[in-house]
């Protein structure tokens, strides 16, 4: 199963989603591996009444067995249905790898 399958299946299984999106951006950053940086953006009832920390904990609770490997970095947008509706479905685009890789020559 492909590592974004996995992510969606988990938390599909563990929260109400409303909207779901999951970005691959491993071609972003540097190095040869693939499927280790994703960007989410999960919507849920779930989320009412929490702070954006105990949303991430949410998420990574879900996610622990892939966050050491595979996946390296996960950037989170998570909102409230209403909290959706306000921001009108905007996503901020992700930055650019500013970091090297180990195989870059100094």
């Amino acid at each position: 199963m492909s590592v974004e399958n996995e992510i969606e299946q988990r938390l599909r299984a563990g929260l109400e989603l409303i909207e779901y999106r999951l970005e691959n951006e491993s071609h972003m950053h540097s190095g040869d591996r693939m499927d280790t940086h994703f960007k989410l953006v999960a919507v849920s009832p779930a989320f009412e009444g929490k702070r954006l920390v105990q949303r991430h904990q949410m998420i990574y609770g879900l996610l622990s067995e892939l966050m050491q490997n595979p996946i390296h970095a996960l950037a989170m947008h998570l909102h409230t249905p209403e909290e959706w509706q306000a921001t009108q479905g905007f996503v901020p685009a992700s930055p650019n790898c500013m970091g090297g890789s180990k195989a870059d020559k100094h």
